[in-house]
């Protein structure tokens, strides 16, 4: 597939662009073809964690610069990310805002565009692959199935006030798959929920860095998950999904005859 052809970027004014552009889940290949394109364009990337460094070569002429948290620890708090964009903006007329999964998913990518057209900054969109569908996704767990699940929730975890959720307490009490994102250190807050709502059967599934080659796997029921996050030493970034749609995985595997996914997915590797 011909890469070459250029993404058309709207015309900047005097105060330049800002394109927000997801990355994708992890796996560099799932980057999209309008995002490398985009990058392609761009005389500045400001990249969050979350993004595999590998993807700037897509960028080779623009500046670099570290905008994420790692282990808690921040390069850059929120507003001074705010104030770069629009400084860099008018200095060097494309910024390019790599971030991962879908910038638009508890990506904070809406605040970032609002402040830069409040800043005369004009702005430009361009998702990517959510983790929320495809990390489930890579290890054979459909977020809907029919006689298993009708929808599906997507929630933060913690919440700004570094709360759980309230939605997660509406959601323990429906039959719709629940995916949590930034969970693990609400686990034992969001077990305890699922137990009172008579769940303690119910699958659940936690991967660590999904779509990635160091992506870890812990699987069990609401009653087991937290010590098998124990063996397994989950932690972020990770995300938790709950409900019947989790046994699909381990039909699949029974199906294909192979003890885990790895040997299932270097089978399907094959086919492409």
């Amino acid at each position: 597939m011909d890469l070459s052809v250029r993404t058309e970027i709207p015309p900047m004014g005097a105060m330049g662009l800002l394109t927000i552009v997801g990355a994708g889940p992890g796996d560099v290949e799932l980057i999209t073809i309008k995002a490398i394109n985009t990058l392609q364009n761009a005389n500045v990337v400001l990249y969050d964690a979350l993004v595999d460094p590998i993807l700037l070569k897509y960028a080779p002429n623009a500046e670099h610069i570290f905008v994420g948290k790692r282990k808690g620890c921040c390069s850059y708090q929120q507003e001074q990310i705010n104030e770069l964009i629009v400084s860099r903006a008018k200095c060097h007329n494309h910024v390019v805002r790599l971030k991962g999964g879908d910038p638009f998913v508890f990506g904070r990518g809406a605040e970032e565009m609002e402040y830069a057209m409040k800043h005369g900054v004009e702005v430009a969109m361009v998702p990517g692959i959510s983790s929320c569908l495809s990390v489930p996704a890579f290890q054979n767990i459909p977020v809907t199935k029919r006689g298993a699940a009708e929808s599906f929730w997507v929630i933060t975890g913690t919440t700004k006030e570094h709360k759980l959720s309230k939605d997660v307490h509406l959601a323990a009490k429906s039959s719709a798959t629940v995916i949590i994102l930034m969970g693990m250190g609400k686990l034992s807050a969001i077990v305890k929920l699922f137990k009172m709502e008579g769940k303690s059967k119910t699958p659940i599934a936690i991967i660590q860095n999904g779509t990635m080659k160091n992506e870890k796997v812990g699987v069990g029921t609401i009653a087991s998950i937290e010590k098998e996050v124990g063996q397994k030493e989950l932690v972020n970034p990770a995300i938790i999904i709950i409900g019947e749609v989790v046994r699909h995985r381990k039909a699949m595997l029974a199906l294909s005859g192979f003890q885990n996914l790895t040997g299932l997915a270097e089978r399907q590797k094959l086919v492409y």
